[in-house]
């Protein structure tokens, strides 16, 4: 959650919060964000920097300093939102130069997911199924077990599943309203009848009926939904009773993992099926709420047998050797 604005104190406050004002102007949450902005601001004001033209490069490469990123991408994260408040600051002629010199780390490895299988997930939500009770989390077994597929089954992102209502879920038209996602974007997700008679068994065993369409769909007391930080921690701690085989080189499950096995999952179905995976994207850089089918390519993990599959499709269209 981003703080209020009035915690900004240097000559960079006000700036801030009209960059704020205007990213998210543009649909973006900025959180992240803006709490780097906040740390930079801080550390301006400490250093008692009144005036723009203080603000130099050295100033810049000490806050880098101060903010120790072991990983590259976190600290070319920092690099960049840094660098693009300068760039909009002498946009707008608040400074005649960009004060960021720093370069970027070269990233040296591109974290390789765990693409859950279909054994996997349903190995998953027997586990899920079999969490005892808790006093302060009743029907703890249920929530998880369907959290679980609808994150593996309909390749949600975790805080989307977390904040649907009981509303959301609309049987007459099979689809679920995930509301204000990334990119303050809502869309209407199709599911099949398997999925549809899980979401009718948990309404019914959940609420003993419709329910209020103004409730949590997912949550164990009246406070309010279930927090993803939750959901995360309770995949990890049913993750070891799993017995998964974890490739060389592949990383440890985590929950997002489950997205990417739906997005590679989809694509190797059309695959099977004949279907032209290229005319198809859009419909699945849509389903999964992205804003262009670059961001969807991130999570199409080549597998063994997705270029099996490709591969069959090469070899059926691709003239024989010494014909035309």
């Amino acid at each position: 959650m981003s703080r209020p604005h009035a915690e900004l104190h240097s000559v960079l406050a006000m700036p801030i919060k009209a960059f704020l004002q205007y990213k998210r102007a543009l649909g973006c949450k900025y959180q992240t964000e803006a709490a780097a902005l906040r740390l930079l601001d801080a550390y301006v004001a400490d250093r008692h920097s009144t005036t723009w033209e203080r603000i130099e490069s050295g100033l810049i490469d000490g806050f880098l300093a101060s903010r120790p990123r072991s990983h590259a991408r976190s600290y070319n994260h920092l690099v960049g939102v840094i660098h693009r408040f300068f760039e909009w600051a002498v946009t707008q002629r608040m400074t005649d130069h960009n004060p960021v010199t720093a370069r970027t780390r070269r990233v040296t490895g591109q974290r390789i997911p765990y693409l859950f299988s279909l054994d996997d997930a349903k190995r998953l939500l027997d586990v899920a199924s079999s969490l005892p009770t808790r006093p302060k989390a009743p029907h703890r077994a249920l929530v998880y077990e369907t959290v679980f597929a609808l994150l593996y089954g309909l390749g949600l992102r975790v805080g989307e599943v977390s904040r649907l209502l009981v509303g959301d879920v609309q049987f007459d038209r099979a689809t679920l309203m995930v509301r204000d996602t990334k990119f303050n974007k809502s869309r209407f997700v199709p599911f099949g009848p398997q999925m549809g008679e899980r979401l009718t068994r948990y309404v019914e065993q959940r609420f003993g009926g419709p329910g209020d369409p103004a409730a949590p769909l997912f949550s164990f007391t009246k406070r309010g939904a279930i927090h993803e930080c939750t959901i995360s921690q309770a995949f990890h701690l049913l993750v070891p009773r799993l017995g998964l085989h974890i490739p060389a080189g592949v990383a440890h499950p985590r929950l997002h993992d489950l997205r990417h096995a739906f997005a590679v999952g989809t694509l190797l179905r059309w695959y099977q099926e004949g279907v032209d995976p290229n005319s198809r994207l859009i419909q699945l850089s849509t389903f999964l709420g992205h804003t262009d089918p670059a961001s969807t390519s991130v999570y199409l993990t080549i597998t063994e047998e997705l270029l099996r599959q490709a591969d069959q499709r090469f070899r059926a269209f691709a003239p024989q050797r010494g014909q035309p």
